[in-house]
């Protein structure tokens, strides 16, 4: 017997992104998903960031499997770096498995053991027994999780929204979530993304009619952008140009390893011949054409950010396309995105996007959805997760509403532990939690230091002082030499460069220190009287770096 269950988030409840979360007896330990989260604006030259697993690592000879919800990579980023210092089994549904494996595979990790899940099918890992339950999402093949324990169920909602009318005719399974509330749930874990927005979230069949209208009176090409993990959207976009005579081109390396993945496990259906390839776009007029890429998000090296900025081989920007923006912008994008839809629109295209037209809906639920589903699932505690505080806090509202008591409420943090036993839920200790950036081949080698220079050097630039000395007598050889990138045009410049040579030739020749044997006080006084003179001179504060050279 388990006498109790814990329970810590390793990410996702700070942010949206990196979602991770423990589930652990004494002598087993589960994840629930394993995500990435893009990095925000002062992540300077980061790629992605994944969550610190520390913990796991500690704890590899209890921990028996990683548990997925669903594709997205705010749940299934983080998968290779975590596998490559724990060997364990993955569990998720078909699709799910199926663009996990792909990125495995560019990781070189082809061997890892993956155990295919369906809703409703039972499984059991160590002191957990799991049912999946289907939910809909953004996304095809997600599930949420009823987690059987000695000390009661688990829900963990995974995302959601309540679509009775998917585009694939497989709908939310309320009954399921009900039958459990019927018998007795203990714990609650809910999707918190839309707990501020009022009502429920659209249905992905409601952008039909926006597709087919701008489809129907687009007066050339159409080049439609979304997330590639948007199986359904992309669907809609192949039925609609069905529909109105149209040709669809998928382009862009992520779209297509989507695409081919979803059409090769039977969660995409595309007609004979509607699908054509880049190659094949001369032999159409521009009106029967449909080309669907990435790029929703402003990203620089996507398909639509090359097309707009001209730098894609094939296709250019012409005065009659019409460009579609079929996603939301994650919270800190939009500044990009207005950028490419402002390049676009120079360049004659008609520009479409949520703000303007209905060709989003969101995939997470809504305010009357969350209330639903609590109503639904009935627990003695609730824990709001995925999201940003204030809308986990908005969430809790929620639920206190509902009558869940306010003491049976946890808005926890990241690392903290919940503990639940039969008869109680606390929290009872923190563990380690963080984000680990990720620049390049380097995993975690980039700390916050490294970042706050590189924020310095930013938006200050940076000064090299350069003093040759001889290796015999120590002596100044020459005057210093004054380096600056970021910092100043240096020809305009020439009188306080000049200033700035003779003040730290005169600190040197006062200073009465052997340069070659204490080098680092020297440097120590040339960076702080050198930071004291820009600042008064410029009013800036520039990194600042001397070299002392033997010669």
């Amino acid at each position: 017997m388990a006498d109790a269950v814990r329970i810590a988030a390793l990410g996702g409840l700070d942010e949206i992104g990196i979602n991770s979360t423990i589930f652990e007896t004494d002598k087993d330990m589960i994840l629930i998903d394993a995500g990435l989260m893009f990095p925000e604006e002062d992540m300077l030259g980061v790629d992605i960031v994944i969550p610190d697993f520390s913990y796991i690592y500690e704890n590899k000879d209890k921990f028996r499997a990683l548990v997925v919800t669903h594709a997205h990579e705010d749940h299934v980023g983080a998968i290779p770096y975590l596998l490559q210092n724990v060997n364990v089994p993955i569990y998720g549904t078909k699709l799910t498995l199926g663009l996990i494996r792909a990125k495995l595979k560019e990781f070189g990790l082809e061997n890892t053991k993956m155990i295919e899940i369906e809703p409703s099918k039972k499984f059991r890992i160590g002191d957990f027994e799991i049912e999946p339950i289907r939910t809909t999402h953004s996304i095809v093949d997600g599930v949420g999780f009823a987690i059987n324990t000695d000390v009661g169920t688990i829900i963990h909602t995974g995302d959601f929204k309540i679509d009775q009318t998917p585009v694939d005719g497989k709908p939310f399974d309320l009954l399921k979530f009900s039958e459990y509330g019927s018998r007795g749930v203990k714990l609650l874990l809910s999707d918190s993304t839309n707990a501020g927005v009022k009502g429920f979230t659209g249905s992905e069949m409601e952008i039909k009619k926006g597709l087919f209208d701008i489809f129907s009176n687009a007066k050339g090409r159409i080049l439609l952008v979304t997330f590639a993990s948007n199986i359904h959207r992309l669907q809609q976009v192949i039925n609609t140009a069905l529909e109105t005579g149209k040709k669809v081109c998928v382009t862009g390396k992520s779209m297509l390893q989507n695409a081919s993945i979803a059409l090769e496990l039977g969660y995409l259906k595309t007609p004979n011949g509607i699908l054509i390839t880049e190659d094949e776009l001369y032999k159409y007029p521009d009106n029967k054409i449909v080309i669907v890429t990435t790029g929703s998000q402003g990203e620089p090296m996507s398909g639509l950010s090359r097309i707009a900025l001209g730098e894609h081989k094939r296709i250019q920007i012409k005065p009659t396309d019409t460009v579609v923006i079929s996603a939301k912008a994650i919270p800190g994008n939009e500044r990009a995105i207005l950028k490419i839809i402002n390049t676009l629109s120079r360049k004659g295209a008609d520009v479409f996007y949520e703000g303007n037209s209905n060709v989003h809906v969101s995939g997470h639920a809504s305010q009357e959805e969350l209330k639903l589903m609590i109503n639904m699932v009935r627990p003695e505690y609730f824990i709001p997760i995925h999201g940003e505080y204030m809308m986990r806090r908005q969430h809790a509202k929620i639920a206190m509403d509902l009558g869940i008591k306010p003491e049976n409420i946890f808005t926890i943090d990241n690392g903290d532990v919940l503990e639940l036993r039969k008869d109680s839920a606390k929290v009872v200790d923190k563990i380690r939690t963080g984000r680990v950036f990720v620049d390049g081949k380097g995993v975690g080698d980039v700390e916050d230091i490294v970042i706050r220079d590189r924020i310095k050097l930013s938006t200050d630039g940076f000064v090299v002082i350069v003093v040759t000395i001889s290796s015999t007598t120590g002596e100044l050889l020459s005057n210093p030499e004054i380096i600056t990138k970021g910092l100043l045009y240096e020809e305009k410049h020439q009188k306080l460069l000049h200033e700035a040579t003779m003040m730290v030739k005169n600190l040197i020749n006062q200073s009465n220190i052997d340069l070659r044997t204490d080098s680092y006080e020297i440097k120590k006084k040339i960076r702080k009287a050198m930071n004291k003179f820009l600042f008064k001179k410029l009013m800036r504060s520039p990194m600042v770096l001397p070299i002392i050279m033997e010669i």
